[in-house]
């Protein structure tokens, strides 16, 4: 789970693997695979740092080397896209 907080300030918890998208419109809209959409503060970039780091926590508790690896790969992907 990632924390999140909702526009009236209050915190939310969300399944990361359960988002389908994230659009910035302009406020960050979550879809999840249920399509059910939430509205929060974090910016897509954030939410999308949030549910890598996630992703790496579990990876990393039971395959340490790929979770090196996949934020190495994340981190290049973040330089390219900001070039």
């Amino acid at each position: 789970m990632i924390e999140l907080t909702r526009l009236n300030g209050h915190a939310l918890y969300i399944n990361a693997d359960l988002i389908k998208y994230i659009e910035a419109a302009p406020d960050t809209m979550i879809t999840l695979v249920t399509n059910e959409k939430t509205v929060v503060r974090e910016s897509c970039q954030q939410v999308l740092e949030l549910a890598h780091q996630y992703k790496v926590n579990l990876l990393r508790a039971t395959w340490p080397t790929a979770a090196d690896a996949l934020t190495a790969k994340f981190a290049h992907n973040i330089e390219e896209t900001s070039r």
